[in-house]
């Protein structure tokens, strides 16, 4: 996600305003607005943007049919896609290719959902829960393979392969698991903690999967647990009976909102704020490469 938006700012520098970003660069309103007012212009379409523009494919990722539209309208494109969703793109265009019903798991509409089935929409069915598993009809049931959106609850998309391989014995899968390091980093935290906390407070805008996927996480754990976009949408009566209270953040929140939630607490009298040891995170990846052909050169590495 700092990849991601990382890639805005440095186009900015490079082109000047207005640099047009097709979606929301990351799901995260306060680095949506934070980026506007640098000269970010956000649509919903590429075919928004004039002619000739500058645009950025957010980090979600895109099907190729719009990859052929900005061509098509000549638009620069600097594409922003996560590597670890263009990951998955490759391993749908791979099964489907070898002949496999490729089976998606993930939720309809989000925007990565979209731009993975766009690669083999005729190869692809998706699926959200053990119940649609049931539901799966493909032409050769030997010949099934999965794929999964890289946001997902690390448990109840195990309990969906685990189904899936109880109806296909021979499913194949990719080796190693879709979901993202972050992703999974932060639920296994968000664990831990419920062992500790009377409440959870997860730091995220409503239409952030993973952000959405903590506070899940934590209720199934027992835990009461709510999704705050910054510290002024805290209700007090959340705190009340609660002796310790868990924070923890979306992928895409900015660590300065962690912050400014911390100060809320302590302007309110909380003695201790300690934090949790960290799981390390040393996964890199460069900027896009049609922005360090831009610049002129090799920007260092950063993280997702």
């Amino acid at each position: 996600m700092e990849r991601a938006v990382e890639t805005v700012e440095r186009t900015l520098e490079v082109y000047g305003r207005p640099v047009y970003v097709r979606k929301q660069i990351v799901h995260n309103g306060h680095v949506v607005r934070e980026l506007e007012d640098r000269g970010a212009v956000f649509v919903e379409s590429e075919t928004e943007a004039p002619e000739g523009a500058v645009i950025v494919l957010s980090a979600h990722g895109v099907a190729p049919a719009v990859h052929e539209r900005c061509e098509e309208r000549a638009l620069n494109t600097i594409d922003a896609t996560c590597p670890l969703v263009t990951k998955v793109h490759v391993e749908a265009r791979r099964y489907a290719a070898g002949g496999y019903t490729v089976v998606l798991i993930g939720h309809a509409g989000h925007e990565e959902v979209v731009g993975t089935m766009g690669e083999a929409p005729e190869a692809i069915r998706l699926v959200g829960s053990v119940e649609e598993v049931a539901e799966l009809d493909p032409p050769d049931p030997e010949r099934v393979a999965y794929i999964t959106q890289t946001t997902l609850s690390v448990d109840e998309t195990a309990e969906v392969v685990a189904a899936l391989r109880r109806r296909f014995p021979s499913l194949k899968g990719p080796e190693k698991e879709d979901i993202c390091y972050a992703t999974t980093n932060r639920q296994a935290a968000v664990k831990q903690l419920a062992r500790e906390v009377d409440l959870l407070l997860v730091i995220g805008s409503r239409n952030s999967s993973n952000s959405n996927r903590l506070v899940e996480v934590a209720r199934a754990a027992g835990v009461p647990s709510h999704l705050i976009d910054d510290e002024t949408e805290i209700e007090e009566r959340w705190l009340e009976g609660a002796e310790t209270v868990g924070l923890t953040s979306g992928a895409s929140a900015p660590e300065r909102l962690v912050q400014r939630v911390c100060e809320w607490f302590r302007a309110r009298g909380v003695p201790e704020i300690r934090p949790c040891e960290p799981v390390p995170e040393d996964v890199s990846f460069r900027l896009p490469a049609e922005l360090r052909r831009a610049a002129g050169h090799e920007p260092s590495a950063l993280s997702a």
